[in-house]
């Protein structure tokens, strides 16, 4: 008889009576089936040469910027037009020109993400509502166009005659560029944190629900915070209120966000980098909202509550971000994820569509 060298590396025969016992007893593992023992040990979250299983976006600092500036733009435009209705001229003329001031800003931080000014251009060539950055481009415009035409209008008060036909035509658009602007202040402020969502980052796809409503309130707060400081105290009754409902309305939905995201998925927003930001922001708004409403008649404490309001939606916006790409990187927060989705619909009895199989 040959023999291979390796045969003494091989387990050592079974007998016979060993194995009729073996299957009368029901197996090695005391009568489990098996399909139902462990065939392979847990797996170790990782990917092909260490790669990230979901590619992060190829952004950079220009777009938290970006979204910061576009909801402070958002929420200067609603106070401006809460001034001209309340006949508050200060409160009016700065946040008109803060509006237009911090759109400029924002837009210029997006063309330089994007590296060239004609590809901003180029998103103006077609209108697909199915594409929040479609979407977002006709906003951006629309509001830029009545922005300008406000501060026009607010310019030629002190820039024309009373008498002559531009001050007039300018007076007579006036609402309806107070209006378009305030009407167009939400879809702004929103449509950056839809454009979030609808990337495969984990925790920004995860948090479609209620991110809109964090970017919004966070933008309240921020365009509060530019009125406190701006504006005297006796003008910014409409500010200080504003900045109480955006602080509220941000905490409340990031409260909700990180709930629903779950243990894992909420990670990166309390870890890191982004979860000392967020912990930032918490407070300062907090801090903010509070010495407005309490201590907003009195200049220093106004201009105080203002800046915290301001840095506060500041750390919200980087702090989201950051959050986001990180999940990105690592495999866990995407492949764990899918994998409690599944048990969950193992768990309402669904084992025989596409997604969910039997065990």
């Amino acid at each position: 008889m040959t023999t291979n060298p390796l045969d003494s590396d091989r387990p050592p025969e079974r007998s016979r009576a060993e194995r009729r016992a073996e299957r009368r007893d029901g197996g090695r593992d005391g009568g489990r089936r098996r399909d139902e023992s462990m065939m392979v040990p847990d797996v170790k979250f990782d990917s092909y040469y260490g790669r990230p299983v979901v590619k992060p976006a190829p952004w950079e600092a220009d777009i938290p910027a970006y979204i910061f500036l576009g909801g402070l733009a958002a929420g200067s435009a609603l106070l401006g037009a809460g001034g001209a209705a309340r006949r508050l001229p200060v409160l009016r003329r700065n946040s008109r020109y803060a509006a237009l001031a911090a759109l400029t800003a924002g837009g210029l931080a997006l063309v330089r993400d994007l590296g060239k000014p004609a590809r901003a251009l180029n998103m103006m060539r077609t209108v697909k509502l199915t594409s929040p950055m479609s979407v977002g481009s006709w906003i951006l415009t629309g509001f830029g166009a009545f922005a300008g035409l406000a501060v026009a209008s607010e310019a030629s008060r002190e820039l024309l005659d009373d008498d002559s036909a531009l001050a007039g035509a300018l007076r007579f658009v006036d609402p309806a560029a107070s209006a378009g602007s305030a009407l167009l202040a939400a879809p702004l402020a929103a449509y950056t944190a839809v454009l979030l969502a609808d990337t495969a980052t984990p925790t920004w796809h995860e948090s479609y629900r209620e991110l809109p409503f964090v970017f919004v309130g966070s933008a309240s707060a921020a365009a509060a915070g530019l009125a406190l400081v701006t504006a005297p105290p006796e003008q910014t009754g409409p500010a200080r209120r504003m900045a109480v409902a955006g602080a509220a309305l941000e905490l409340a939905a990031m409260d909700r966000l990180e709930r629903s995201l779950g243990e894992t998925l909420a990670e990166p927003l309390k870890t890191g980098h982004a979860g000392t930001l967020l912990k930032a922001s918490r407070a300062l708004t907090v801090a903010g909202a509070a010495g407005g409403a309490v201590l907003g008649r009195h200049r220093t404490a106004a201009v105080l509550s203002g800046l915290a309001l301001m840095a506060g939606s500041v750390c919200t916006r980087f702090g989201i971000f950051e959050a986001g790409m990180e999940s990105a990187k690592d495999p866990r927060y995407t492949v764990a994820p899918q994998r409690e989705r599944l048990e969950r619909r193992r768990e309402r009895g669904v084992t025989d569509d596409s997604i969910t199989t039997g065990r």
